[in-house]
C-alpha cells in the first residue's frame, strides 16, 4: 500500500538545506513583487516622490511584478523540486546555482533604479530595456539552468515506476528536461533572430517559443503537486504509479515538436507564432486533464476532518482554476482581456498548488507545522479572489475591453463593463490579501524549528 503513495522524498544533509534556500528565494520573489508596487506608489506621491530617484510608470511596475511573481516564483520552486531529486550531499554546484539566481532576482527587482525606464509588455518575459534588467534575467536563468542540469546529473537512484515515489521522481526529471529545453529555445531564438525586428516585436519573438515550452514544465510540476497533495490528504485517486508515470511521459511528448518548429520557421514568422500557440493549446492538457480528474476523485474520497484539510483545499482550488483557465483559453477571440483571464487561471492554479506544497514541505524540512486554520482561510481568500478576478476578466473580454490598457483607455463607458471590471478589481484585491496571508503563515512556520 505504501508503494502506491505519491510522496516527495526529502533528502538529508546539504540537499535539504539547498531546497530550503530555493524555497526562501521563491518566497522572496513574492515579497519583492509586492515591494516594487509599493515603491511605485511612493515614487508617484507628492512630497515623497522627490526622495526616490525614479518616478516609474504603470508598465514598469507591471514588468517587474510579473517577472518576480511568475518567472522567478515558478522557477525558484522548480529549483526547490530539483533539490529534492539530489542525493543527500548536494555539493557546491547547487549552492552556486542558488547564489547566481538570487543575485539575478535582486537585480531584476531593483533594475528600474539602475537604468532607463523603458518597459515592453511582451508575453512570457516582459522586459525593461536596460542593462541591469538583462543582466538580472541572464543570471537568474543561468542559475536555474545549472540547478536543473546538476539535478539530472547528480540525481538519486531511480526508484522505478512501480512505486509512487518513483513516478514522482520521473515527473520531476521530465519537467527539468523541458525546463532546459525552454531556456535552449530562448538561446536558439536569439541566435536566429531575423533582422529588422525592434522593441516589443523583437522581445515577443524572442520569448515566444521558449515561453510556450516552459508551460509544459509548469504542467508537469503541477501534476506532481496534485498527486502529492492527494496522497497527503488521505485521498485515493485510482491512479497506479505506473499509470502516473505514463501520464508524465504523455505530458512531455508534445515538446518534441518544438525543435521542428525552430528548424522550419524563423522567430516572429506567422507559422512560428501559430505553431507554438497550437502546441500549447492542444498538447498542454493531454496529461493534466486525466490527472485533474483523478485529483477530483482523490479530493472526494479524502478525510474532510483530517489535520491536512488545507492540503485538500489547495488540491481542489488548483484543479478548479486550471480547468477554468483551460476552458477560457478556447473562448479567446481578438486582443482583449479574455487572454489574461485564461492565463491568470492557469498561473494561479500552479501558484495555489505550490502554496499547498509549501505547507506540506515545511514540517518535512524541520520547521513548525503551519497553522491549518489560517492556511485554510489563506487559500480561500487567494483562490476565491482569483476566481472572481478571472471571471471578471472573462466577462470584460466578452464585452470588448482591450488588454494592456488602464484608466480611460479601457473604455468603460457602459454599466456592464464597469460591473465586470469592478468584479475583476474586487477579486484581485481579495487575492492580494490572501497572498500576504500566505507569507505570514510561512513566516510563522519558518521562525520556529
Amino acid at each position: 500500500m505504501t508503494d502506491s503513495l505519491f510522496t516527495l522524498s526529502i533528502p538529508a544533509g546539504s540537499s535539504r538545506r539547498l531546497a530550503v534556500g530555493w524555497l526562501l528565494l521563491a518566497l522572496y520573489s513574492l515579497i519583492g513583487a509586492g515591494v516594487v508596487v509599493i515603491l511605485i506608489l511612493l515614487a508617484r506621491t507628492p512630497l515623497i516622490h522627490g526622495l526616490i530617484p525614479w518616478t516609474g510608470s504603470f508598465k514598469t511596475a507591471l514588468v517587474i511584478h510579473v517577472d518576480l511573481s511568475v518567472l522567478v516564483w515558478f522557477l525558484s520552486f522548480a529549483g526547490l523540486l530539483a533539490s529534492l531529486n539530489l542525493r543527500e550531499r548536494g555539493g557546491w554546484v547547487g549552492f552556486m546555482a542558488l547564489g547566481i539566481s538570487f543575485t539575478g532576482a535582486l537585480l531584476i527587482t531593483f533594475s528600474p533604479f539602475l537604468g532607463v525606464d523603458a518597459p515592453y509588455m511582451n508575453n512570457y518575459v516582459p522586459v525593461l530595456e536596460n542593462k541591469a534588467f538583462f543582466l538580472g534575467i541572464g543570471l537568474f536563468l543561468t542559475g536555474t539552468a545549472i540547478m536543473a542540469a546538476f539535478s539530472l546529473i547528480a540525481s538519486r537512484p531511480t526508484e522505478g515506476w512501480t512505486k509512487g515515489s518513483g513516478a514522482i521522481q520521473f515527473g520531476l526529471r521530465t519537467g527539468l528536461v523541458i525546463l532546459l529545453l525552454s531556456i535552449g529555445s530562448w538561446v536558439w531564438s536569439f541566435v536566429t533572430m531575423p533582422q529588422g525586428l525592434f522593441g516589443e516585436i523583437y522581445y515577443e519573438a524572442l520569448f515566444w517559443g521558449g515561453g510556450h515550452i516552459l508551460q509544459f514544465t509548469h504542467t508537469q510540476f503541477v501534476i506532481v503537486a496534485w498527486l502529492c497533495l492527494a496522497s497527503a490528504s488521505g485521498g485515493q485517486s485510482g491512479l497506479t504509479p505506473r499509470v502516473a508515470a505514463m501520464l508524465f511521459l504523455l505530458g512531455a511528448l508534445p515538446v518534441l515538436a518544438a525543435p521542428i518548429l525552430h528548424a522550419k520557421f524563423l522567430p516572429g514568422d506567422p507559422g512560428y507564432q501559430a505553431g507554438f500557440a497550437d502546441l500549447m493549446k492542444y498538447g498542454g492538457g493531454v496529461a493534466a486533464l486525466p490527472a485533474g480528474l483523478a485529483g477530483v476523485l482523490a479530493w472526494r474520497s479524502s478525510n474532510r476532518e483530517n489535520p491536512f484539510r488545507h492540503l485538500r483545499l489547495a488540491l481542489l482550488l488548483s484543479i478548479l482554476l486550471f480547468g477554468v483557465g483551460g476552458v477560457i483559453g478556447f473562448l479567446i477571440h481578438g486582443i482583449n482581456v479574455t487572454i489574461p483571464s485564461h492565463y491568470h487561471g492557469s498561473i494561479v492554479s500552479v501558484t495555489v498548488a505550490y502554496m499547498g506544497l509549501t505547507y506540506y514541505l515545511l514540517p518535512k524540512f524541520g520547521f513548525r507545522q503551519p497553522d491549518v486554520g489560517w492556511a485554510v482561510w489563506q487559500l480561500l481568500l487567494y483562490g476565491g479572489g482569483s476566481l472572481l478576478h478571472v471571471f471578471g476578466l472573462a466577462w470584460s473580454g466578452m464585452l470588448g475591453v482591450q488588454r494592456k490598457t488602464a484608466g480611460a483607455a479601457q473604455g468603460l463607458e457602459t454599466l456592464p463593463k464597469q460591473m465586470a471590471m469592478g468584479l475583476t478589481g474586487a477579486g484581485g484585491l481579495i487575492a492580494v490579501i490572501g497572498g500576504i496571508l500566505f507569507l505570514v503563515v510561512c513566516y510563522r512556520s519558518l521562525r520556529n524549528r
